[in-house]
């Protein structure tokens, strides 16, 4: 049998990221781009042009719009002449990012549309639907921005903690475990149920009126790999991440954007189904920036392709870590969110 060396293991790892830009080169070097085709309508199933016989601007729909990177992403479409749908639960955060847009559009004059719904609520993304094919005959690229956190240990919500060997209280009380399940299925419902539902309600409305359909879910990076504190959260995404994967497949006519970025600024953690408190250093300070996550999920939707996106980018090769040596990526994101087992 053959044995492989450390010094092997390694100097084959070393070459990954070469092979990774050479074949992001060849990919881009490949036929029109996603632009091009919504401009000129190649492709489309017998559907006019964005809703029209001319040429005119991508239609797009964030849910998830209110703030974080969602909102970010709503703003940058606006900015380069997009027609954008906002949607988010507090018509007042709705209406502040409507003008925002609005003001970002070239000549101040952007096409936007704002809506208050629950992504989850299947008669808000009804009427969402219905308010789309009235004002616009239709949508080509779908971003699922939304979702809920949860920043506890499992037992930890339970009222119960772990250290070692050790459980205390003694066992989990009937209150305890049932407060687990049903912070469970609040993140069940932000992370996965609610893109179901809008998987199920937007992709034959994409298929049937866009020449090139795109869904962008915007993800995390601890659906690739585990990190503590992070049980039902990473677990409650890690579902919609395997959903969108395997609808890719099942629908080879839309293509499928992943995108899962670390830490972000932001106040996304605030609001936390569990209640919990922020563990990892201030993500303000130390967070990946909104504006870059947002033009990353844009030039990733531009590409036209199924793609997985990690943010930044240098933890692809941390993913491929962890299969490798996970102990040392377990202490590393241990030591990120002050957990001690």
């Amino acid at each position: 049998m053959t044995s492989f060396s450390r010094p092997r293991v390694v100097g084959a790892l070393s070459t990954l990221p070469l092979l990774y830009i050479l074949y992001k080169t060849l990919l881009r070097r490949r036929g029109a781009s996603r632009r091009q085709r919504l401009a000129t309508g190649v492709g489309c199933n017998n559907a006019s042009v964005n809703g029209t016989s001319g040429t005119t601007s991508e239609r797009v729909l964030v849910l998830g719009a209110s703030s974080g990177i969602g909102r970010s992403i709503a703003r940058q479409y606006s900015e380069r002449g997009a027609r954008v749908c906002v949607v988010g639960r507090r018509m007042a955060l709705v209406d502040e990012v409507v003008a925002e847009c609005r003001n970002a559009a070239p000549g101040g004059q952007g096409a936007v549309l704002g809506f208050q719904g629950d992504f989850a609520n299947v008669e808000d993304m009804v009427r969402l639907r219905e308010l789309l094919l009235a004002e616009w005959d239709g949508i080509d690229t779908l971003v699922v921005a939304a979702g809920v956190s949860a920043l506890q240990p499992l037992l930890a919500i339970a009222g119960a903690d772990v250290r070692g060997s050790e459980l205390t209280p003694l066992a989990t009380t009937p209150e305890g475990i049932q407060r687990a399940k049903d912070v469970a299925l609040a993140a069940a419902t932000g992370n996965y149920f609610g893109p179901v539902v809008a998987a199920v309600t937007f992709v034959p409305l994409l298929s049937a009126k866009s020449p090139a359909p795109c869904i962008v879910l915007i993800n995390t990076l601890a659906s690739a790999i585990p990190a503590p504190t992070r049980t039902i959260y990473a677990s409650s995404k890690g579902a919609s991440l395997l959903l969108y994967q395997a609808l890719s497949i099942e629908q080879p006519q839309i293509k499928f954007a992943h995108i899962l970025p670390s830490t972000v600024e932001g106040d996304f953690r605030a609001s936390a189904v569990d209640s919990g408190p922020v563990r990892e250093q201030d993500p303000n300070k130390h967070g990946l920036k909104r504006e870059y996550v947002a033009r990353k999920c844009i030039e990733a939707a531009d590409e036209g392709r199924n793609v997985t996106v990690f943010l930044p980018g240098v933890m692809r090769y941390a993913h491929l870590l962890y299969w490798l040596y996970p102990l040392f990526v377990e202490k590393k994101a241990s030591k990120k969110y002050n957990f001690t087992p």
